[in-house]
């Protein structure tokens, strides 16, 4: 026990040591390269590159691979399925919804600079992720059965998906706006945005690991969950809601980003096994880890130009579970 439990810490530092470097990386990693790191002291053009832009991003995709790891270890442990990810109760197909609608009534574009536009953007993303949730919820007629959930969420994310659709070819204008949005992309996240995700992420933190328990005894069978005389509705309710503000969060900042809430937790319980207490906190700084990681490589692969983060993360995360899976299949996994 005392194995694991060192084994857990040292994977925290290490990630926490690693993302430091990786931040420290992002402020020499754009379009005009090292020399403006180098040229901070005496030209203020490149400190408020350095500072306003590149920072301010490096950071903010650590905080939403963040949200999107602990949301993961939760939609896992909550569904008991390794394959579940934070999208699965339509909180994606909702912010998608919502910054379609936005977009067809205001004639905004995300790309937009202004604070206010941005501002009215990452709300109508966030309250689409949070009433696609609810509305998986009424559908499900509460957390009760965890199959109907899922169910229910897969049923609302196809459905506001063709919304969406609709939504697009009713004005075709928006057509690239929002395609932008479903890529991901964080390179419109400043100082603001980063201290909502921190504030709110560390949030959904704590009550992650308070519910921890819980998560542990569903692990073990709803039945033997029920014995251990522990709440399952109310603690239910309270994971689907720091699911949703997790995920609803991340993505009004940042769009559609896949497969980090996917492979985070899977990297962590194949370096250490731990509880879900740890499992949460762990996810979490390796979702940071690789979102950080993946908005490097895509401001450096191709520079002065850049990839969708979304993209890389799709491809390299499909990539790695296509793996797992094989390798598992080996062993007579799954």
């Amino acid at each position: 026990m005392k194995s694991q439990h060192r084994r857990a810490l040292a994977l925290g530092l290490a990630l926490l040591l690693l993302s430091a470097a990786l931040l420290v990386l992002g402020a020499g990693i754009g379009s005009t390269g090292f020399e403006r790191v180098l040229a901070v002291r005496d030209d203020p053009v490149a400190m408020q590159i350095v500072w306003d832009i590149r920072l301010p991003r490096t950071l903010g995709a650590w905080l939403a691979g963040a949200l999107l790891g602990l949301a993961g270890a939760v939609a896992q442990g909550l569904f008991r399925n390794p394959l579940a990810d934070p999208y699965l109760l339509g909180s994606a197909s909702g912010a998608s919804l919502g910054v379609a609608l936005a977009l067809w009534m205001f004639g905004v574009s995300p790309t937009s600079t202004q604070w206010v536009v941005r501002l009215g953007l990452t709300g109508a993303a966030f309250f689409g992720a949070v009433l696609a949730v609810l509305l998986t919820l009424l559908l499900a007629r509460g957390v009760q059965q965890t199959l109907r959930l899922l169910l229910a969420g897969v049923i609302v994310g196809v459905v506001l998906g063709a919304v969406k659709d609709l939504v697009t070819i009713a004005s075709a204008d928006i057509l690239q706006a929002i395609q932008g949005f479903m890529l991901g992309s964080t390179g419109l996240v400043g100082w603001g945005a980063c201290a909502v995700m921190g504030g709110l992420g560390a949030l959904c933190l704590l009550c992650g690991w308070a519910l921890a328990p819980v998560l542990d005894g569903l692990a073990l069978g709803e039945a033997t969950a029920s014995s251990l005389g522990l709440p399952l509705g109310a603690m239910r309710a309270a994971l689907v809601a720091v699911l949703a503000l997790a995920t609803g969060t991340a993505v009004a900042q940042t769009g559609l980003i896949a497969f980090v809430g996917l492979a985070a937790p899977h990297l962590v319980r194949s370096a250490v096994k731990t509880t879900h207490a740890r499992l949460v906190v762990l996810s979490a700084a390796m979702g940071g880890l690789l979102l950080m990681a993946a908005d490097l490589l895509a401001r450096w692969l191709i520079a002065p130009q850049e990839l969708p983060v979304g993209v890389l993360t799709a491809v390299l995360g499909g990539s790695y579970l296509l793996w797992l899976m094989h390798r598992r299949s080996a062993r007579g996994g799954f």
